[in-house]
């Protein structure tokens, strides 16, 4: 009975050592990417972070520049912001050179795997081929009759575990077949990507290039700008400074024609408008917000001026009226200080009133508290319109907020 059952066990065990996986020759599984690419991705997901965080912070300055440029032109921080733009916009192109450098790297990688995994499908599928045609020229039987022709049963287990060893490199080899081509599929299709993304790459950091050559363009300009401003605003100091001098020059002038009056013989004693007793009672000669106080301010541009009075922004046109009763000594125009009235109130006490639009009364004239003298203007275009206003003694200029009513 067992010789009998021997042929057909032995043509089953055989025919299930050669028989190859259904499917063998088509089927091609998905490899997956291999660790280097896998580490290339992450590096290009982290720099691609790193580079959306300096293009919001990039968009961040736009935004501020934009307002910088609807409201009141500001040059040095016009400035300052196309530094911090140019900065910004330098360290994108260092991120994109970093990504670049990355991708180059990663597609020499991948262009060496796919060479390697290509030259290695050859030489596989070479072999199979060899396997193939050695299998179809002994024919389907070959394995049966080498088992048959066994002299011994020990004869029979050698050529049988022989038989199975190499039915399972053949089945080892078709598999790693199909890997290479799955791992080839993948590969090609990671290096179109690659190089998709290099080229993506080139054309953001050429465009972030010429971005940086504009903003160095238009920051060259600011900084022209900025240094035209920077001189004339030295020249108008300077301007300003000629017609302080001049001011003070003629309420010297001022005050030593009414010293020379007063000491004549025979001579008016004379009367005064206004004396310490008000101090903190004068009523404001015109309403509205303090431009600058009385002392030395800072300017934007880091230099530094000498208020010898105060601002007092008005809309142009609006009355100004005089503190106190008085003498018109002064109704003309005066330098960078515009339009300008002083009225001599009696004891070497005067109040001055600048940067008028016009001019309501005459040199010589006699007013009353409360009587219009002229109009603000505008004087100044780095400033809006306001009264400039003064109180002097002698020369000597005095704060005027300790002669004003408290608001």
């Amino acid at each position: 009975m067992m010789r009998g059952a021997m042929p057909a066990l032995l043509l089953a065990l055989g025919a299930g050592m050669l028989a190859l996986p259904a499917g063998a020759a088509t089927a091609q599984s998905k490899a997956p990417l291999p660790p280097s690419a896998q580490q290339a991705a992450e590096r290009l997901r982290q720099e691609q972070l790193e580079l959306e965080r300096l293009r919001t912070e990039r968009q961040e300055l736009e935004q501020r520049m934009r307002r910088l440029q609807s409201n009141a032109r500001d040059v040095a921080a016009e400035r300052q912001n196309l530094e911090r733009q140019a900065a910004a916009t330098s360290r994108v192109v260092r991120s994109l050179d970093a990504q670049l450098g990355s991708l180059v790297e990663e597609v020499e990688n991948v262009n060496t795997s796919l060479a390697r995994t290509q030259d290695e499908l050859l030489i596989k599928r070479s072999t199979l081929r060899n396997r193939v045609q050695e299998i179809y020229k002994r024919g389907p039987l070959y394995s049966l009759e080498a088992l048959l022709s066994a002299e011994s049963f020990g004869a029979l287990v050698a050529r049988y575990k022989y038989l199975h060893l190499v039915a399972q490199r053949d089945r080892a080899l078709v598999k790693r077949v199909e890997t290479l081509s799955g791992q080839i599929t993948a590969q090609r299709y990671l290096l179109v990507r690659l190089r998709s993304d290099m080229e993506t790459n080139r054309q953001q950091k050429a465009d972030e290039e010429a971005r940086l050559r504009r903003l160095e363009l238009q920051r060259g300009r600011t900084l022209a700008q900025l240094q035209a401003q920077a001189r004339q605003a030295e020249e108008r100091l300077k301007q300003v400074q000629r017609d302080e001098q001049r001011l003070g020059g003629i309420i010297a002038a001022l005050e030593a024609s009414r010293r020379r009056a007063e000491a004549r013989p025979n001579a008016a004693p004379p009367t005064r408008s206004v004396t310490t007793t008000d101090l903190g009672r004068l009523d404001w000669p015109v309403n509205g917000e303090i431009v600058y106080r009385f002392g030395r301010a800072m300017n934007p541009n880091n230099t530094s001026i000498r208020w010898n009075g105060i601002g007092i922004g008005a809309p142009v046109g609006t009355p100004v009226k005089a503190v106190a009763a008085g003498d018109v000594v002064y109704a003309e125009p005066n330098g960078t200080y515009g339009l300008t009235v002083i009225v001599q109130h009696g004891g070497g006490l005067y109040s001055l009133y600048m940067s008028l639009s016009a001019i309501s009364v005459r040199k010589g004239a006699k007013i009353n508290k409360g009587d219009v003298l002229g109009a603000v203007g505008q004087s100044d275009p780095d400033l809006p319109p306001r009264l400039h206003f003064e109180m002097r003694r002698d020369v000597t200029a005095l704060d005027p907020l300790e002669w004003l009513r408290r608001p």
